[in-house]
C-alpha cells in the first residue's frame, strides 16, 4: 500500500463509510426506546392509579380473553382488544354481527402465534404488534431518508413513537400492521414493483377498511410508469385478495356481506354529505364542547353525552378530536405539496373515510388513532420540524399527551 492510499483510507472512512449502519438503527433504536417507557409507563399508571380505574371497565372488559400472564401483558388488551382476542381464538362464527367490523388477517396473526405460545393470545397479540411495529419503523426511515434526509427521516420516526395514540401501536390492536403494509405498497410502487404492491395493498385491506384510500395513491403512481396499463391491472390483485373476507363469512355466518352493516353497531351512518358531514359535525361539538368548558357545568349540556359521562369529559374529548382534524388537515396539505400527489392523496382520502362516517355522539370518534396510521403526516410534521423550536414544540407537547394517554389507557378510561 502506497503512501497516498494510507492517507486516503482515513478520509474515506470518515467521509461516512461507517453512516448506514448507524442509519439503520437510528429506527430501531428510537422503537425499542420508546416502547419500553411507555410499558413501563402503562405498569407505573395501573399500579398507582388502579384505584381510579373506570368503574363500569367490567362492562367491555372480558376477562376470558383479556387475562394471560397478569399486568405485565394485560394492560395492553383494552376496548377493541377484546374482540381481536374472539376473533383470534374463535373465528366469526358465534360472534356478534358487530365483530364483522373487525377486518381478519391482524386477529388470524394473532391466533395462529397464539396456538403456538399455547393459548397465550394477549401475548402473542402483543408479539405481532410489536414485531409489525418495528418493521414499519424501519421502512419509514428508509422511505422518509430518500426524501428528508438521515436527520429528517430520524425526526419522522420520533414523531410517530411519540405521537399521543403510539401507545396502540404495541397494544392488542391492528395499527402496526396497517401502518407496516401501508408503507410497504408504497415503497413497492415507487420501486415499479407494482404486482407485489398489489399483494400488499390486498393484505391491507384484510387489515383495515381505511385501506381502500391505498388504491388511487397507488394507481396514481402505476399511471406515471411507462407501463401504465400493465401496472394498473397488477394493482387489481388487492380486491382479488380482500374477497377472502366476505368468502369467509359466508362460511362462517352465511351472509358474505354482513361487514357493510356492522358500522351502525358503532354508531356510525354514512353522511349524505360525504367528509363535509362529518367536518361540520365536529365543528358543532367543538363549539359545544367550548360553551361546556366555560359554562364549568357538570349537569346542563350542550352536547348529548353518554349516558354516565361526564359533560366536562365529553367537551374536552370532542374538542381532542376537533384539535387533531385541524392539525392532520394542515399535514396533508403539507405533504401533498411536500412529497407529491401520491403522499397527500393517500392523507385525504384517510381522513375523508372516518369522516364520511362520523358517530351520532362523538362525530369525530377515533380520529387521533386513525391519523396514526397515516404515514404521510409524520413525513410532513418532519419536514416542519427542521426548525430547532418547532421540533422542541412538536416532541413536549408529543410526549405530553403521550403520557396522560397511556395513563387513561392503563385505567380503561377512553382514548382515541
Amino acid at each position: 500500500m502506497s503512501a497516498g492510499q494510507r492517507l486516503r483510507e482515513p478520509r474515506v472512512e470518515a467521509s461516512g463509510l461507517h453512516a448506514p449502519p448507524k442509519s439503520r438503527n437510528a429506527a430501531v433504536e428510537i422503537f425499542l426506546w420508546s416502547r419500553t417507557a411507555i410499558w413501563a409507563a402503562a405498569l407505573l399508571a395501573f399500579y398507582t392509579f388502579e384505584p381510579n380505574r373506570h368503574p363500569q371497565a367490567a362492562r367491555w372488559d372480558d376477562p376470558t380473553v383479556t387475562h394471560d400472564l397478569g399486568a405485565f401483558t394485560d394492560v395492553w388488551a383494552r376496548w377493541d382488544s377484546v374482540f381481536f382476542l374472539r376473533i383470534a381464538e374463535h373465528g366469526y362464527e358465534h360472534l356478534a354481527q358487530s365483530a364483522t367490523a373487525f377486518l381478519p388477517l391482524y386477529p388470524a396473526l394473532v391466533g395462529l402465534l397464539g396456538r403456538v405460545l399455547f393459548g397465550h393470545y394477549v401475548f402473542a397479540g402483543i408479539i405481532v404488534s410489536l414485531a409489525t411495529g418495528l418493521a414499519a419503523f424501519m421502512l419509514l426511515y428508509r422511505l422518509a431518508e430518500g426524501r428528508l434526509g438521515a436527520e429528517g427521516a430520524r425526526r419522522a420516526v420520533l414523531y410517530l413513537a411519540l405521537f399521543p395514540t403510539a401507545l396502540f401501536l404495541q397494544a392488542v390492536y391492528s395499527e402496526s400492521l396497517y401502518l407496516l403494509l401501508s408503507v410497504a405498497a408504497f415503497l413497492l410502487a415507487e420501486r415499479r414493483r407494482f404486482l407485489a404492491a398489489g399483494v400488499v395493498c390486498g393484505l391491507a385491506l384484510l387489515t383495515r377498511p381505511v385501506a381502500v384510500a391505498l388504491l388511487p395513491a397507488l394507481a396514481l403512481l402505476a399511471w406515471r410508469s411507462p407501463e401504465r396499463r400493465r401496472d394498473l391491472l397488477r394493482l387489481a390483485v388487492a380486491p382479488l385478495l380482500f374477497a377472502a373476507y366476505p368468502l369467509l363469512l359466508w362460511i362462517q355466518r352465511g351472509d358474505p356481506l354482513e361487514f357493510l352493516h356492522a358500522q351502525g353497531f358503532w354508531s356510525r351512518e354514512l353522511s349524505p354529505a360525504g367528509p363535509l358531514g362529518g367536518i361540520w359535525e365536529g365543528l358543532r361539538a367543538g363549539w359545544a364542547g367550548v360553551r361546556q368548558l366555560a359554562s364549568g357545568s357538570h349537569t346542563h349540556t350542550y352536547w348529548p353525552s353518554v349516558a354516565g359521562t361526564d359533560p366536562l369529559r365529553v367537551a374536552v374529548i370532542n374538542l381532542e378530536c376537533l384539535a387533531a382534524l385541524v392539525l392532520f388537515a394542515v399535514l396533508t396539505v403539507v405533504a401533498w405539496r411536500r412529497f407529491g400527489a401520491p403522499y397527500g392523496l393517500f392523507s385525504a382520502l384517510s381522513l375523508a373515510i372516518p369522516l364520511s362516517m362520523p358517530s351520532d355522539r362523538w362525530p369525530l370518534l377515533s380520529l387521533p388513532r386513525f391519523g396514526l396510521v397515516i404515514f404521510p403526516l409524520f413525513l410532513a410534521l418532519a419536514s416542519i420540524g427542521r426548525n430547532a423550536r418547532a421540533h422542541t414544540a412538536i416532541v413536549a407537547v408529543s410526549a405530553l399527551f403521550l403520557g396522560v394517554a397511556v395513563s387513561q389507557w392503563a385505567l380503561w378510561q377512553w382514548v382515541a
